[in-house]
Formats: structure tokens, C-alpha cells, sequence
């Protein structure tokens, strides 16, 4: 098994690899460079790390500069800052042009923790994915998040990767595929259910097929680490073989992983479905684990949605 680390981590990781391979990988960061992990590239590429303070506009503007002479830049900051605050420079100085910027955005969702509601981006992948020219790329994991860093690299475009704070477990393996676009079957273990998640719920999803299984329900889980370009056709596939879906993401539940699940199968699949995730709220300070308990990002809520939709 593979070491269990931050995704944030893994993302620091995966950019100082990325530039040692590409001499045209340039990081931009907002003073947080120690907190989104950007800094492993600032100590190997000092030269080709930029901190441009609180200023996450400009921060985008000068990536947008730096992408029309051909570099690849990778902005990074947290998500509600990047996401929010510079939105527009998002959408008007980068994917209005299709400009090659990648955006590892930190400290996404519920699991910012003790930070609030006030730090805990919980839209940010509703902003991103409606976003013209945007691609938007959710990892479950520190093996997953190497591959979405290396695979947006390869993306001429812009591309949105939403980088976890806390420690995760590696639940995929290295010869485990990542292809943008295409969702990844977890587990196939029968056609009760089908339970479609994201990011730091695919866990909590397996665990809550283990919790189906006592009780003799076969689920298959389904990761979506790319929720745009979303495959539907997957997804039309497991419903329609299941005739149930449950989806299950770390964000509101307006405009991301339910809202693509539904706008996939309506008027093509008819199946019954329900949903785990922030049901238009916004955070609050806790512990990751305590927050996930509040707001049912669990397995066991997981279960008892599927269970309902059976009945």
C-alpha cells in the first residue's frame, strides 16, 4: 500500500517531479506557498516559483501572460480565495482565450476543518465547471492526485484541480487508470445500486457498499475524478443496469457532482435517485471528521439513502 499523505502534499510533490521533466512549468502562488505545498517546487526551481502576495487576481493575470509565450503555469492558493475572489480573471483573461493555465486549488470543501465556514469552499467546482473551456478534476487520492497533475500538463486549455487538506489513504493503485473524462468502476459487486461519488467520499463510498453488503444489497461504486468533461456514458450504463443511484460529493449539492449526475441520465435513464452531500449550507468550524458527521458525508448515511431508494 501506498503512503498515506495530504493531497496537498502529494500535489507539492507531483509539480517539483513535473517541472524536473518540463523546463516550461511555472508555479504562481498567493503567499501560501508553505500552505499549499507549492514551496517543494520553490526550493528546486526558485526561479520559476512566483509569490504574488494577497493579490490573487493579479495572480491569474500574470499566469494568463505567462501562458501566451508558451509556458505552462500552475496557480495556486485556496480554493475560496482562487475560485471566489478571482473569478472573473478566471473566466475572462484565461478560458475566455482558452489560455494554457492549470489552477491546483487548496483547502477545498468541509475539510478545511477548523477554518469555518468563512475558508470552507464548498461551490467551488460549480464556479469551475461551468466555466467555458474548463476542465475540472476531483482525485480521491495522493496517487490520483500525481496522475490529475501530470494529466492537466498534457491538457492544452485550462484546467481546475481540487487539492484536499487532509491526510488520505492511497485507496487506488498506481497502475489504476486515470483518463480524463472517463469514470473509474471502484467496485462491481451487483446491480441494487449504484453509488456515483467524488474526491474524499469515494472512501466513505466503499465503505458504505461494505455496509450494503451485510445487509445483502449489491452496490457498485463509481469514482468521477473528472467532473468535466462528465462520462455519461458510464454513468447512463450503471443506472440503467442498477436502476438506483445514490451520488455522494464534499460540496454543495447545487451545481456539482449531483447536478452533472442528473443533467447525464435526465430523459434517458429512468431510475430513482438521491444524494449525500452540503445541502445548500454553509460551513462551520469542526474537525473534518465531526463536520462530515454533521453534514452526512458518511458511509452510514451513504447506506441509508440507497436503502430508502430500494424501498
Amino acid at each position: 500500500m501506498a503512503e498515506s499523505k495530504s493531497l496537498r502534499v502529494a500535489y507539492g510533490e507531483a509539480l517539483a517531479e513535473l517541472g524536473a521533466k518540463n523546463d516550461k512549468i511555472v508555479v504562481m502562488d498567493a503567499d501560501l506557498a508553505h500552505a499549499t505545498m507549492t514551496n517543494m517546487f520553490q526550493a528546486k526551481f526558485p526561479d520559476r516559483h512566483f509569490n504574488f502576495g494577497i493579490a490573487e487576481a493579479n495572480m491569474v493575470c500574470g499566469a494568463a501572460g505567462f501562458a501566451t509565450e508558451g509556458y505552462v503555469p500552475f496557480v495556486s492558493t485556496f480554493a475560496l480565495f482562487g475560485a471566489g475572489r478571482a473569478y472573473e480573471q478566471i473566466r475572462n483573461s484565461v478560458a475566455y482565450d482558452n489560455l494554457n493555465v492549470k489552477f491546483g486549488l487548496s483547502h477545498s470543501g468541509l475539510c478545511v476543518g477548523e477554518d469555518g465556514g468563512s475558508h470552507q469552499a464548498i461551490e467551488d467546482i460549480a464556479l469551475m465547471r461551468v466555466v467555458p473551456n474548463m476542465t475540472v478534476l476531483v482525485p480521491c487520492d495522493p496517487i490520483e492526485m500525481k496522475k490529475a497533475v501530470f494529466a492537466a500538463a498534457e491538457i492544452n486549455g485550462p484546467v481546475y484541480i481540487r487539492v484536499a487538506r487532509p491526510v488520505c489513504d492511497c485507496i487506488t493503485e498506481e497502475d489504476t487508470p486515470f483518463v480524463v473524462g472517463k469514470a473509474n468502476i471502484m467496485r462491481e459487486d451487483g446491480n441494487d445500486v449504484a453509488i456515483v461519488a467524488t474526491g474524499l467520499m469515494i472512501p466513505e463510498a466503499l465503505k458504505a457498499a461494505d455496509l450494503l453488503a451485510a445487509d445483502g444489497i449489491k452496490a457498485t461504486v463509481v469514482n468521477v475524478h473528472t467532473i468535466k468533461p462528465f462520462d455519461a456514458e458510464t454513468i447512463a450504463a450503471v443506472a440503467a443496469k442498477c436502476g438506483a443511484v445514490v451520488t455522494a460529493e464534499e460540496h454543495s449539492v447545487i451545481g456539482g457532482l449531483y447536478s452533472a449526475t442528473c443533467e447525464a441520465l435526465m430523459g434517458k435513464v429512468n431510475v430513482k435517485m438521491d444524494r449525500v452531500g452540503v445541502e445548500d449550507k454553509f460551513g462551520q468550524s469542526g474537525t473534518p471528521a465531526s463536520l462530515f458527521e454533521e453534514y452526512g458525508l458518511t458511509a452510514a448515511n451513504i447506506a441509508n439513502k440507497a436503502k430508502a431508494l430500494l424501498k
